[in-house]
């Protein structure tokens, strides 16, 4: 009996992230969920530079690449002029917290209609390491060897709670990923995004804790046990906004 296969919501190549990575489940997710959507052949991915940069390899629909932190911006157009299509962007948090802060904002704001999948392991993992807005105090990277001090750089933003002070956010959500359990509930999330989207309610965005085993230096099961122990106190899991629940 055949349990499981490869959704045709993804192309049959191997990606390029490091072991431990968890930017191909939440690969695996979207596309699954566009499948059961029934709504990949009318889909339009959008990713910009990022580890999410070769997305457009990967999964089975159209796919758009954009300038680094621009894809809100390039979604924005893309679900303007084809207003019946189904848009998401794929943007990890140096991307979309740091210079991209100003389009996913400003979208957020106006209520575009498309999905956000927003990818948090709080460093810049492409690029070498490097502190990311996400990254926590005392966390060290390239850049902050000592460890990130609140002094010099302030604290973390929590992209989450702060996209859900605007009106135009229809449905915000934190999930993780390290465990099959919370796979199971960002897969739920992850849907739910897509169907305020189809169902024109609004901006909608899904955050997801990932792993960084690279950036981090440490092994997966140590990456997938750093989340829990110390992303998830500081970025707590659950729902900050659902305007089709009546939350305002």
């Amino acid at each position: 009996m055949k349990v499981f296969e490869k959704t045709k919501g993804l192309v049959d190549v191997r990606t390029h992230y490091c072991p431990g990575c968890l930017h191909g489940v939440a690969q695996r997710l979207i596309a699954e969920t566009l499948v059961e959507l029934n709504v990949l052949d009318k889909t339009v991915g959008v990713a910009s530079v990022g580890c999410t940069v070769l997305a457009y390899k990967y999964f089975n629909c159209d796919m758009q690449q954009a300038a680094h932190g621009r894809a809100p911006a390039v979604a924005t157009g893309i679900k303007r002029a084809l207003p019946d299509s189904v848009v998401f962007t794929l943007q990890g948090d140096g991307d979309l917290a740091a210079i991209g802060t100003a389009e996913i904002i400003h979208a957020a704001a106006r209520g575009e209609n498309f999905t956000v999948i927003f990818l948090n392991n709080a460093i810049y993992g492409m690029t070498g390491g490097q502190m990311a807005p996400t990254t926590l105090i005392d966390q060290k990277t390239t850049t902050t060897q000592s460890g990130r001090n609140p002094s010099v750089s302030g604290g973390p933003i929590k992209v989450s709670e702060m996209l859900a002070t605007l009106d135009g956010a229809a449905f915000v959500e934190r999930l993780t990923l390290n465990s099959p359990a919370n796979i199971r509930k960002a897969k739920v999330a992850i849907k739910k995004a897509f169907e305020v989207q189809i169902n024109k309610q609004g901006f909608s965005i899904v955050e997801l804790l990932v792993s960084c085993t690279t950036g981090w230096g440490g092994t997966p099961v140590e990456s997938h046990k750093w989340i829990t122990d110390n992303m998830i106190p500081y970025y707590p899991l659950g729902n900050f906004k659902n305007t089709t629940l009546g939350d305002k």
